[in-house]
């Protein structure tokens, strides 16, 4: 928050009393002068002789102290002081991001530790995915699940909670017990296209082989590569490990054609370890909105000005019904 003038022009009035004071000439009585029936009796009370016709005089050192504080604290309000805060960022909706997890048999093997539990590869995906997804704030996700055919789970959407809710739906074998990588890379570009955002990013998860017939992953990362899509692929277990399918040189060249990365995920920790990295490289946007929020300050000054005013005519009245009684 900062402290600002709206109108600071206001202060350049400040000497206008001293230009009214210095060039306008005394009132002087004249026949058209308004006529106080009362005025003799105020001036008694203020202890004041009558006088034929008002003039300008000279006031005390405290009237004109008082005098001089009111019209400041007048011009403070009419400036309208006020507190201006910073533009509030709101995330601005920035890329379409496409998750296309592997759901093939291999991915029920019970190979992982979560919570001192053993449990199988895609419970443990989910379980973290679903925290990688509610962090995609700037996003709209997207869910396919893919086996020996790909199927759209989740459409494109900036609701994660939905998203997260369907993904712990999804079950291995859903999707048939192959791994067809090409086709469900093929699949999720045609969902992308559909889509008006510029960016597009797609999350490729298996822990397998492509073994379909139809379009190579190769192929369908060149497709890839002229819809602008990025697209990052994320081996899930040892490639070392006896009976482990993972084809790692197809995924590393899937995501090098695209200009994305290629990471794997041995236990728990690698896995969010990989989200986090992607957080890095596909961050959450913001962007400043026009409004500033603005704290309006000027009944401070006035309230002042007021009270001042009324405490200088209070010490005047008491002042001349002192002086009064004394004479």
């Amino acid at each position: 928050m900062r402290f600002e003038f709206a109108y600071l022009w206001v202060f350049y009035l400040l000497p206008l009393p001293l230009l009214f004071y210095w060039l306008l000439p005394p009132l002087k009585q004249r026949r058209s002068a308004l006529v106080v029936p009362f005025f003799e009796r105020i001036n008694v009370l203020l202890g004041e002789k009558p006088r034929k016709a008002a003039w300008v005089s000279r006031r005390n050192l405290m009237g004109w102290i008082s005098l001089s504080l009111i019209w400041l604290l007048l011009l403070g309000a009419m400036a309208s002081p006020q507190l201006v805060g910073k533009p509030e960022q709101k995330i601005k909706t920035a890329r379409n991001f496409m998750v296309a997890a592997d759901i093939s048999k291999s991915m029920d093997e019970r190979d992982w530790i979560v919570g001192g539990k053993r449990v199988s590869r895609w419970e443990a995906v989910k379980e973290v995915m679903g925290d990688f997804m509610e962090t995609r704030e700037s996003d709209k996700v997207g869910l396919i699940l893919f086996g020996s055919n790909a199927y759209l789970q989740a459409p494109l959407t900036a609701d994660l909670g939905t998203i997260k809710w369907l993904l712990n739906e999804s079950e291995v074998g859903m999707a048939g017990q192959m791994t067809y990588i090409g086709d469900a890379i093929a699949y999720g570009l045609n969902i992308l296209k559909k889509d008006s955002l510029e960016q597009k990013v797609m999350l490729l998860l298996t822990d397998g082989s492509d073994s379909g017939q139809g379009i190579t992953p190769e192929d369908a990362a060149q497709l890839a590569k002229e819809d602008s899509v990025t697209i990052y692929t994320l081996g899930i277990g040892d490639p070392n490990q006896k009976g482990q399918e993972l084809d790692e040189p197809t995924l590393k060249r899937v995501a090098e054609i695209t200009g994305g990365q290629y990471f794997r995920a041995m236990d728990e920790h690698q896995l969010k370890q990989v989200y986090t990295i992607l957080n890095e490289l596909e961050p959450v946007e913001y962007e400043e909105e026009a409004y500033k929020p603005v704290t309006l300050l000027y009944k401070y000054p006035l309230a002042a000005a007021i009270g001042v005013a009324l405490c200088f005519l209070l010490l005047r009245v008491l002042t001349r019904l002192l002086f009064h009684k004394e004479s």
